[in-house]
């Protein structure tokens, strides 16, 4: 059972889920994105996302009007295996079609690149086989991307960031509950 937290950008909320592995994720249409694609590796009890990322992958699923192979959606910072500005870390970005052929793969990575649904589609030459796309959102603190500000009052999945990396290191946050009481600012590199 996965505990499954999403920001609902509508209301600036945020809301809990319990669901099963085998269990469609929140706002999920037609069971098409299950807690367990969406999880993929990460071994974490505790998941997050947002509204508008679910959203979008339905209706990326209704404009490529077949299954979509995922990869896997979320990990934890401390898990590893991206660069520390990471959207899987956020809950908003997939890495999908790995199991597609080439020919497949290009299809879904035109309908994506042309849907309008995603901030971002990475380039076919960086991602060779599959395909990648976000949801992120909020103006980036850095002009070469990454995450929105962060302030005292924020509420966002990106604020679940910031508790889990100083959870990680050793600074009690009060655990992951999605306001931040502190000051953060993102620096650029």
């Amino acid at each position: 059972m996965a505990k499954i937290i999403v920001f609902n950008n509508d209301t600036d909320r945020m809301e809990s889920y319990y669901r099963g592995e085998a269990e469609p994720m929140p706002y999920n249409t037609n069971s098409t994105l299950k807690v367990r694609e969406f999880r993929g590796s990460s071994k974490s009890n505790i998941l997050w996302t947002t509204k508008r990322t679910m959203q979008s992958w339905n209706s990326q699923r209704y404009i490529f009007g077949s299954p979509i192979p995922v990869g896997f959606a979320f990990k934890r910072p401390y898990e590893g295996g991206h660069g520390n500005q990471s959207q899987h870390y956020a809950g908003t970005a997939f890495d999908v079609g790995q199991r597609l052929s080439s020919s497949e793969r290009r299809r879904l990575w035109n309908s994506a690149n042309n849907s309008g649904v995603w901030y971002y589609v990475e380039p076919i030459s960086l991602t060779p086989t599959w395909v990648h796309f976000d949801k992120r959102f909020g103006s980036p603190a850095c002009s070469t991307g990454g995450y929105p500000t962060i302030r005292r009052g924020s509420v966002s999945n990106y604020v679940l960031i910031a508790q889990d990396d100083l959870n990680t290191l050793g600074y009690r946050t009060g655990g992951l509950d999605r306001n931040i009481w502190f000051s953060y600012s993102n620096r650029c590199n």
